[in-house]
């Protein structure tokens, strides 16, 4: 390995530490009692002048100024000021000893000469307000606790504004360590992403659900209509599937008794990768038993209102020119409906032929392998859904797009299903489930047709969930939520790789 001038340098430090005694990587406990933001919000010039504390970060900048030095140090809160004399630091000893002379100036070397942009250190000293107005801590005691052998990229800013540094997207996907360091807001947007989560649990564990894990690995590929990832098991010789969904399995849960299971976890769809998609994901996916789509609209108007408070503080956010408002209620439109006030097209009297032919007219794309439900599908995903901005309920989808819902009370040939719209991007999936095993079984066999004439996202018969459903399952609503992209609407966030720490790449060269 080729390393630069400056990889070098800090390696000849890292062995001049090793040779005067200093261990570089400590295995002893360094115990913090402060963090930036919390002695800066708390300091009080009548109160906290002088008050003790321990710190410990990444040295970010270092200004020498003979005897009296400034650093910036770096903590998982933010960035501290302290101030260094030369008389006054200590080399770390022995509680309750003292260093020797001989300790001392070493040790001013070690932070002169030594320190290097990026090293984590322990800093022991009293806070203070500097005659700049700057809240600081004077260093008494300075400990090395990890020595950095890479420089970290030089971030230059104008008006808040990064303009120079590590922006080049791809690195920073790739090296989301270093993106944490040195790009302002990016760990913002990462805390914001477990807020929602965080408060998404406490919706469910409130109302009495209860968090479960279901098998990623899976003999079938069940639960959506999505093309899965493939691998092997070698003792069992049998091919296996990464879960394209967990709501096969969820529902099982239903069967045995709980009343309400939610999952939280990664899915994994081999399909394509573009600003709004990453083959693996992470989705919710919430069933409740006696309730219907109705009830879980009213539910999703709830969660996502109290999320959004929960993460910002109020109820909208700005994505790009749109104002978005997550609060309750949302309007609620029917897909035939959708499609023919954004078309004009009357879609619920068509046959498939005139389907067809309306898709060619508005184009949209279709083939002869989609049949009746897949051509509707096209046509509102092509024509309408990226129309919807504010939050909106698009519901009672034709079967043939709906193969585990259950059949319209009112509406023949329609099912009790909607998808949540926002920003022009379906957020959610929900249905009134499907608990009656001979028209699930029916609806397997027309998906396995569908297969038939080349549909690779068709699902299959899932024999065990059938026998389940033959058991009996109560009714039950059902709903999926896209964290990912809920993260980033809540975030104000342009691509789901900026909401993501470790998006799928290429292999790099």
């Amino acid at each position: 390995m080729e390393l630069s001038e400056q990889e070098q340098v800090r390696r000849q430090s890292l062995q001049t530490m090793r040779d005067m005694g200093i261990n570089p990587y400590p295995a002893d406990e360094y115990v913090v009692t402060g963090w930036s933001a919390d002695i800066k919000n708390n300091f009080q010039d009548d109160k906290n002048t002088g008050d003790e504390v321990r710190i410990a970060g990444r040295l970010m900048s270092k200004r020498i100024m003979g005897k009296a030095s400034f650093i910036e140090l770096q903590d998982s809160k933010g960035r501290i000021q302290v101030y260094v004399s030369r008389d006054d630091i200590q080399a770390p000893v022995a509680e309750g000893e003292q260093p020797t002379t001989a300790e001392q100036q070493m040790y001013n070397v070690v932070f002169k000469k030594l320190l290097d942009i990026g090293d984590f250190i322990g800093i022991e000293g009293f806070v203070f307000r500097t005659q700049m107005g700057e809240i600081s801590v004077h260093a008494k005691r300075l400990t090395v606790l990890a020595k950095s052998l890479r420089p970290l990229p030089i971030v230059k800013y104008k008006d808040g504004v990064a303009y120079d540094g590590f922006n080049d997207p791809e690195q920073r996907y790739r090296q989301r360590y270093i993106d944490l360091v040195v790009n302002e807001g990016v760990k913002d947007t990462f805390l914001k992403r477990a807020t929602l989560v965080r408060t998404m649990r406490q919706v469910f564990d409130e109302a009495g659900y209860t968090e479960v894990e279901t098998p990623i690995l899976q003999a079938i590929a069940g639960g959506a209509s999505a093309r899965p990832f493939i691998t092997h098991h070698n003792t069992l010789d049998i091919d296996m599937y990464l879960r394209i969904a967990t709501e096969l399995y969820l529902k099982r849960l239903i069967v045995g008794g709980f009343e309400g299971v939610y999952e939280i976890g990664r899915n994994f769809r081999n399909e394509g990768m573009d600003r709004s998609h990453n083959p693996e994901f992470t989705c919710m996916e919430l069933y409740v038993p006696y309730k219907d789509y109705n009830w879980m609209m009213s539910f999703t108007e709830r969660l996502l209102e109290r999320i959004a408070i929960a993460v910002n503080g109020k109820t909208t956010v700005k994505v790009g020119d749109n104002v978005i408002d997550f609060k309750a209620p949302y309007r609620r439109l029917p897909i035939l409906d959708a499609i023919k006030e954004k078309t004009g097209y009357d879609v619920a009297s068509m046959t498939e032929d005139e389907l067809r032919q309306a898709a060619k007219q508005l184009g949209v794309e279709e083939t002869d392998k989609m049949g009746k439900g897949k051509l509707i599908d096209e046509i509102f995903g092509e024509t309408c859904e990226g129309t919807f901005i504010q939050p909106t309920f698009i519901t009672d989808y034709p079967v043939e797009m709906s193969p585990l819902t259950k059949m319209h009370r009112s509406k023949p040939g329609l099912t009790e299903r909607f998808e949540l719209m926002v920003n022009g991007k379906e957020l959610a999936n929900a249905y009134s489930e499907l608990n009656d095993p001979i028209d699930q079984y029916n609806r397997f066999v027309e998906q396995m047709q569908l297969a038939d004439k080349g549909d690779e996202e068709a699902m299959v018969i899932d024999h065990d969930f059938m026998r389940a459903l033959e058991y009996g399952m109560p009714p039950t609503s059902g709903i999926g939520i896209g964290i990912d992209r809920l993260a980033i609407l809540l975030t104000e966030q342009p691509t789901i790789q900026e909401v993501l720490l470790f998006p799928t790449m290429k292999p790099e060269k």
